[in-house]
């Protein structure tokens, strides 16, 4: 065990046991992926920013999640890039705690954001002749700026009981990145500590905020179906819903992953649940936008329009 406890310099990132064929085309699916991602993001931003009527709360929250959406592409994407054109490169100590660090901040950021957006849904159906006060944009800024602190806040701490770790050298992360449960294995130390810090977070940012999206969306539907314009309640619907269907798929995935049964021994199956969870979530979100709510696509039409007449 003394030879094996010296400090270690760099992993090696196992990724996926493929063969080279299917390595080469997993590179070409996730290059095309990850252009989609940024640029689906990349037009949220920019219809919010160029189309003033998209200049309100919820909107504003928006970008943030895109923001959000992005930084979580760029943090492990090129990872997987590298991981399949050459399996055996390996990634630095420093690099690979630093990826860790903010996978987890982006993850706890958007957690957060979607509980913030659900909230904002809450008070523009349920109280609208409240909403400019209850929302207005001091508070705004104070909710994202909430989010943003505590997914670094809560990050810092996982990295700090990260770092006191001995770890083995010849190390191989059973991932195809430097995700916090595959790092914890690998330690020559007890890890018990760390798992329970792991599961408690996972609890508090997913189980809790999920409950009061829940709670949320009840006092919501009871709103909808006061509402005796058809076309308004079709209108509220089409937003609300595209919120919900981002909020599936981040949460229930996310749940599977770390509160989900068997938690500390994640199979070959998780790893492919959380690969869709990085890959295809911040890919989806855009077009679930895009596609479902009226107000994207009028903001589209309308900057195209422009276009076109210059």
């Amino acid at each position: 065990m003394g030879d094996n406890m010296t400090s270690i310099t760099e992993f090696t990132l196992m990724g996926f046991p493929l063969g080279l064929r299917v390595q080469l085309l997993l590179f070409g699916l996730f290059s095309l992926f990850f252009v989609f991602t940024l640029l689906g993001n990349g037009l949220i931003l920019g219809l919010i920013l160029l189309d003033s009527r998209l200049h309100t709360p919820m909107y504003f929250f928006l970008s943030h999640l895109a923001i959000v959406d992005i930084a979580y592409a760029c943090n492990t994407v090129p990872q997987k890039l590298v991981n399949l054109l050459n399996p055996d490169k390996p990634i630095s100590f420093a690099g690979c705690l630093t990826q860790t660090f903010l996978f987890l901040t982006f993850a706890v950021t958007e957690c957060l954001l979607l509980v913030v957006m659900s909230y904002d849904r809450y008070v523009a159906i349920c109280h609208p002749l409240r909403y400019s006060a209850v929302m207005s944009w001091r508070v705004c800024v104070t909710l994202v700026l909430t989010s943003w602190t505590t997914g670094i806040l809560l990050s810092l701490i996982h990295l700090v009981l990260l770092l006191p770790l001995p770890f083995c050298r010849f190390q191989k992360i059973n991932h195809f990145f430097c995700e916090i449960m595959a790092v914890l294995k690998l330690a020559c130390a007890d890890r018990h500590i760390n798992e329970i810090v792991v599961l408690a977070g996972a609890v508090s940012v997913l189980v809790g905020p999920l409950s009061s999206i829940v709670i949320s969306y009840m006092c919501i539907l009871c709103a909808i179906l006061r509402i005796q314009s058809g076309e308004g309640q079709r209108k509220v619907f089409s937003t609300c819903s595209s919120h919900l269907c981002v909020v599936g798929l981040f949460y229930g995935t996310a749940i599977i992953m770390y509160v989900g049964p068997r938690y500390g021994n994640p199979k070959e199956q998780k790893k492919y649940l959380l690969l869709f969870h990085s890959l295809f979530n911040p890919m989806l979100n855009p077009l679930i936008y895009s596609l479902r709510n009226l107000e994207v696509k009028n903001a589209l039409k309308r900057v195209l329009g422009t276009e076109r007449d210059l």
